[in-house]
């Protein structure tokens, strides 16, 4: 679950790094996301993909244990494509959280479990 803001912080993220993919991390507790922490991207192709920048996600894991928060996932946008995991998407995803992708071209947002590519809803609150 994750507030409206919340989300409106992730779209704000991804129309500010467009046409490069923005990535960040959904913290908070009890699988619900308090905030959404954005992360450099250091892909050598950031138009197409995605890679939180190592040194950055150590700190915000860091941060996040420091504060009692826990991961509660992962997001991403395809500022060209649609909000459907990429096959790199698929071999890339580590954490067993939802994986959020914005899809900038729709203005459609979808999470899934990854790497099976199962579709989870996204229930937002105020």
């Amino acid at each position: 679950m994750v507030s409206e803001a919340v989300l409106e912080a992730m779209w704000l993220q991804a129309r500010l790094e467009a046409p490069r993919e923005c990535v960040g991390l959904l913290v908070g507790r009890l699988g619900r996301a308090e905030a959404a922490w954005p992360l450099p991207n250091a892909s050598p192709r950031p138009e197409v993909a995605y890679e939180a920048e190592p040194r950055a996600l150590v700190a915000a894991l860091r941060r996040m244990d420091a504060a009692g928060l826990e991961l509660v996932g992962i997001y991403h946008s395809h500022p060209n494509g649609a909000a459907w995991p990429s096959p790199t998407d698929r071999a890339r995803a580590y954490w067993r959280v939802p994986y959020v992708i914005l899809g900038l071209a729709e203005g459609a947002v979808r999470a899934f479990m990854l790497p099976e590519e199962e579709e989870v809803t996204l229930l937002v609150d105020a």
